[in-house]
């Protein structure tokens, strides 16, 4: 269960479960009845104190009549949610002639105003301003006055409305930065799967350019077997020799492909570019060093190039790329990369910075090349791991499989 699940009661209906066009009301929440129940309240205190202010000049059966009239306007307010705009032009009307109603017509109006565009409120709003201009004739109060009475009504009236258009603007600034929330996570998503297919698509195309050549070569000399049966012992032992050779090459080369990965649209007859290992992780320390890193460097590894190829190259790029989002993420801080294991156990590769010393600005498409990593490790058979450190820094952890 998520977070927004177990707090769905604070949020109001209409952000639980959203409605379009054709769809079913949604079902109060425990917020809302919260709400509902406190504007009804009150709506009837502000009908209480109407009520006891006009009982001393009105005879009975006119503070009788008020009394059902607004018990009547209290109890409407429960429908405001369904009907907010017809309620509140009629509560408009009504508070006009009942004073006693006047609460209730300011809470529909508020309920208008917040779920309303300011076409719609803007008429009944008139209504509530000349409604409570008239009250003030056809049920004076000789203690306020005319010119007091006016001045209330208009200001009471005017004051809701505004409150109202600003719970409705920041309930849709709300619901914009869900849906641009929303929205980038969901383009974070494709991001994350489209880098994992480049990187699939960079790997199948290793594959073809390194391995084809070993296995025709293979096709070759055992098509020579199928239909030369006959030939001499030493041409069958010989043409088996290349058979084996290529096969164990072709294995090696397809150990070392995980560590070979070009950049999508580079040519495959580039050169044989030296590539790097772990014997060669010393330069890339000193190259970071020389363009202002302070950089560590903990190898517990005796002997560098007994270290596989394909695994050095791992090793090597997972330090580059630790290296890289420390410079890019964390400038300025002390980077540490170590290096342990030994044949048989494994290989171990972390590298880990502090957290910055100021503000860093973000920096675009930042994650992309830790789903590559991911992916070579897991496919060189071992495990990777990279997040945030408990004192706020980062750090990216591996292990390679080291055969003895």
């Amino acid at each position: 269960m998520t977070r927004t699940d177990r707090q769905r009661w604070l949020l109001p209906s209409h952000l639980v479960a959203p409605g379009g066009s054709g769809a079913t009301r949604p079902r109060r929440t425990v917020r809302d009845w919260v709400v509902d129940t406190l504007i009804f309240l009150l709506a009837a205190l502000f009908g209480l104190v109407a009520l006891d202010t006009s009982s001393r000049y009105h005879s009975d059966p006119v503070n009788l009549m008020d009394q059902i009239a607004g018990a009547l306007a209290c109890c409407a307010l429960w429908l405001r949610r369904r009907w907010p705009t017809g309620l509140a032009a009629v509560l408009a009307v009504v508070g006009a002639l009942v004073p006693v109603a006047a609460g209730a017509m300011l809470a529909s109006l508020f309920s208008v105003a917040v779920r309303r565009p300011f076409r719609d409120i803007a008429w009944i709003v008139g209504i509530a301003l000349a409604g409570s201009v008239a009250t003030v004739f056809v049920r004076p109060d000789p203690e306020t006055g005319a010119a007091l009475g006016i001045v209330l009504g208009v200001a009471l009236t005017l004051l809701v409305t505004a409150w109202g258009m600003l719970v409705r603007a920041r309930r849709q600034l709300v619901e914009a930065l869900r849906e641009r929330a929303e929205r980038a996570e969901a383009e974070a998503e494709l991001r994350a799967a489209q880098a994992q297919r480049l990187a699939r698509e960079a790997i199948a195309r290793e594959m073809h350019d390194v391995l084809a050549h070993r296995l025709t070569l293979l096709s070759v000399h055992a098509g020579a077997l199928e239909f030369r049966p006959d030939a001499p012992p030493e041409q069958i032992a010989r043409a088996a020799g290349v058979i084996r050779d290529s096969a164990h090459d072709a294995l090696q080369d397809l150990r070392e492909i995980i560590g070979v990965l070009r950049a999508p649209g580079e040519e495959s007859g580039g050169g044989d570019r030296p590539q790097p290992t772990l014997a060669t992780l010393g330069a890339l320390v000193e190259e970071s060093r020389e363009a202002g890193m302070r950089v560590v460097l903990d190898s517990t590894v005796d002997d560098p190039g007994s270290v596989p190829a394909a695994t050095g190259r791992t090793v090597y790029r997972i330090a580059q790329e630790g290296l890289t989002n420390a410079r890019k993420h964390a400038p300025g801080a002390e980077v540490t990369v170590v290096i342990g294991g030994r044949p048989g156990d494994g290989l171990t590769v972390e590298v880990r910075n502090p957290a910055p010393g100021g503000a860093v600005p973000h920096v675009p498409g930042s994650g992309q090349g830790l789903i590559g990593l991911s992916e070579r490790a897991v496919l060189a058979g071992g495990r990777f791991d990279h997040g945030p450190t408990p004192g706020g820094g980062f750090a990216l952890t591996a292990w390679l499989p080291w055969p003895a």
